[in-house]
C-alpha cells in the first residue's frame, strides 16, 4: 500500500516540469518533429545563410515551417534562401504566404512585386508596388517601389508598342522594343516567344533558339517550344538536334500531334543519314550513294539535306573511284558552295584518278585557303605535284594506255598487244626501227614497273625506280631490267624474246 507521503512526493517532483510545458505553451515556443524548437531552426537557417550553406539552411527553415505553418518569418526567410538560390518559382508562394499571415510585411510585398515584374506579370506587380507606397514603409523601401513602379509603367508602355510593331510586321522594331522589354523582365514568358517569333521572321535562328530554350525552361509542359526548337534545327540541317527536341516534347505529351508526325519524319532521316555513314566507313560506297539518294527522296525541300546528300555522295564516288560521277557530283555541289572544302578535297582526289593534276592542284589549293590546318589537303597537293612532275616525264600507265587502278592483268595485257605492235622486227627503214627500240625498251620498262608491286607503289609516290638518279633502288632495278635482258640491242641481229610473266 502506497503511503500519502509518497504520492505527495511524486507530485511535487512532477511540478516543475508541468509549469516548464505550460511556461513555454504560453511563450508560443514550438518544437518540431526532431524535438527542436521552431526558434532554434530559423537561428540555425540564418547563420548558414549567412555562411553561404545555402541547401542547409533550406532544411532548417523546411523543419521550421512544418513545425510552425502560421510562422510568416519561417516563410520569407525560406522564400530568402529560394531566391539566393535562383529558385523564383519557389520564392513565390512563400512571399505570397507571408502577406497572407502578415499585409503590413512590406519587404514581403516588395520581393513579391519585383519578381512579378522578372515575370512580366505587370499588373500584378504594381498593386505589390503601390500597396507599399500606402503602407508605413521606410524611407528606403518607398524609394524603391516608388522606382519599380516607374519602372512598370514604362515597360507597360513598350509592350503595347512591341506588339503594334510585330501586327504591322516590323520584326526588326519589335525585337528592339523586346529587349529593352525583356532586359528587365527576364522570366518573361510571353515577351520572349514574341522576340523569338520576330527572330525567325527575321531568319535569325540562333537568337530564336536561345530564346525558346529559355521559355522551355520557364514555363513548365511548354511542349510549343519544343516542337517550334525542333522545326527549326530540322530546317537548318541539324536533324540530331531536331529529334532530341521534339522526343522532349513528347516526353511531356505522347499525344501531341504535331510532335509526333514531326517525330515520324526525323526519326526516318536520322536513320537514313546515319545508316549511309555506316556504309562510308564499311567502304560501301555504292550502296552508301544510293542510301543518300534515298535521303534527298525523304526530304527534298530542305536544301540542308540534299546539299549534305551530294557532298557525301561525291565524297563515295570519289573512294569507290568512280571517277567522272565523282567529278560531276562533287561540281555540282562545289557550283552552290565553292569553299567545301571536303567537296574540294573529293574533287581533287577525283581529278588525280582521272590524271588532271593540274586541276586537282588547283582544288586542294583553294581548299587549304579555308582550312589551313588540313593534314589531308597537304598530303594531298603533295601528291598531286609528284604526279604532275612524274607526268612531264615518263609516265608508265601512259605508256601502256592503262589506268592508276588497272589490275595486273590488265597490265600484262596491254604490254603484249603494245610490244607486238612495237617489236624493232616489225621496221625496215633504220630511222623507224631506231624509234621503235625505244619505244620497246619503254614498254618493256613500263611492265617492269608496273606488274612489280614494291616499284608500282615507289612510281604511284613520285618516284621512278627506273631512273638511276631517283634512288639508289630505283637504279639496282634499272641495272636488273638490263641484265635480265630486257634491252636486246647491244649488238649483233635481234634475238628478243617476250616476257609475259
Amino acid at each position: 500500500m502506497v503511503s500519502i507521503d509518497h504520492v505527495a512526493y511524486r507530485i511535487l517532483t512532477y511540478i516543475p516540469y508541468v509549469l516548464v510545458l505550460i511556461d513555454l505553451r504560453f511563450e508560443g515556443v514550438k518544437c518540431t518533429r526532431d524535438g527542436s524548437t521552431v526558434e532554434s531552426h530559423l537561428e540555425m537557417g540564418k547563420k548558414l545563410l549567412a555562411a553561404g550553406q545555402l541547401a542547409d539552411a533550406l532544411s532548417h527553415f523546411h523543419a521550421a515551417v512544418d513545425g510552425d505553418p502560421k510562422n510568416y518569418i519561417a516563410y520569407y526567410r525560406r522564400a530568402t534562401v529560394y531566391l539566393a538560390m535562383g529558385k523564383s518559382k519557389s520564392a513565390l508562394p512563400d512571399l505570397s504566404r507571408v502577406i497572407e499571415l502578415k499585409p503590413d510585411f512590406t519587404s514581403a510585398r516588395l520581393q513579391r512585386g519585383n519578381i512579378l515584374l522578372k515575370q512580366g506579370r505587370l499588373d500584378e506587380a504594381e498593386s505589390d508596388f503601390k500597396k507599399v507606397l500606402k503602407s508605413k514603409s521606410s524611407a528606403k523601401e518607398e524609394e524603391e517601389a516608388e522606382r519599380l513602379l516607374t519602372k512598370s509603367d514604362e515597360i507597360q508602355r513598350l509592350v503595347t508598342q512591341a506588339h503594334h510593331s510585330f501586327n504591322s510586321k516590323d520584326y526588326v522594331t519589335a525585337a528592339i522594343q523586346l529587349d529593352a522589354i525583356i532586359e528587365t523582365c527576364v522570366w518573361d514568358v510571353t515577351s520572349r516567344e514574341l522576340r523569338a517569333e520576330c527572330f525567325i521572321q527575321m531568319d535569325e535562328m540562333g537568337k530564336a533558339i536561345s530564346d525558346l530554350k529559355a521559355t522551355s525552361k520557364l514555363k513548365s509542359d511548354n511542349t510549343q517550344a519544343f516542337y517550334t526548337l525542333s522545326t527549326i534545327y530540322y530546317t537548318l540541317g541539324d536533324h540530331e538536334m531536331s529529334l532530341s527536341e521534339v522526343r522532349e516534347c513528347l516526353k511531356l505529351d505522347p499525344d501531341h500531334k504535331q510532335c509526333y508526325s514531326h517525330y515520324k519524319q526525323v526519326k526516318k532521316l536520322n536513320k537514313q543519314i546515319q545508316s549511309a555513314e555506316e556504309l562510308i566507313q564499311e567502304q560501301r560506297y555504292e550502296d552508301a550513294v544510293n542510301k543518300f539518294e534515298a535521303v534527298m527522296k525523304t526530304e527534298p525541300n530542305v536544301h540542308h539535306y540534299t546539299h549534305l546528300a551530294k557532298q557525301r555522295i561525291c565524297h563515295a564516288l570519289a573512294q569507290g573511284q568512280e571517277t567522272s560521277r565523282a567529278l560531276s557530283v562533287c561540281s555540282e555541289v562545289l557550283k552552290s558552295d565553292p569553299e567545301n572544302v571536303n567537296a574540294l578535297k573529293d574533287r581533287a582526289e577525283a581529278y588525280i584518278q582521272d590524271e588532271q593534276y593540274e586541276e586537282a592542284i588547283n582544288d586542294y589549293e583553294t581548299a587549304g585557303q579555308h582550312s589551313e590546318n588540313d593534314r589531308q589537303i597537304k598530303e594531298g597537293l603533295e601528291k598531286a605535284k609528284r604526279l604532275l612532275k612524274q607526268s612531264q616525264k615518263r609516265d608508265y600507265y601512259k605508256i601502256l594506255g592503262v589506268k592508276r587502278t588497272a589490275q595486273k592483268k590488265e597490265i600484262v595485257k596491254a604490254y603484249r598487244r603494245l610490244a607486238m605492235q612495237w617489236h624493232p622486227d616489225n621496221f625496215q627503214d633504220a630511222e623507224d626501227k631506231k624509234k621503235a627500240e625505244k619505244k620497246f625498251i619503254d614498254i618493256a620498262q613500263a611492265k617492269e614497273v608496273l606488274t612489280d608491286p614494291e616499284m608500282r607503289t615507289k612510281f604511284d609516290q613520285g618516284e621512278d625506280p627506273m631512273d638511276p638518279e631517283s634512288q639508289q633502288g630505283g637504279h639496282h632495278h634499272h641495272q636488273h631490267f638490263h641484265q635480265q635482258g630486257f634491252n636486246p640491242f647491244g649488238s649483233g641481229p635481234f634475238n628478243f624474246k617476250f616476257n609475259y610473266n
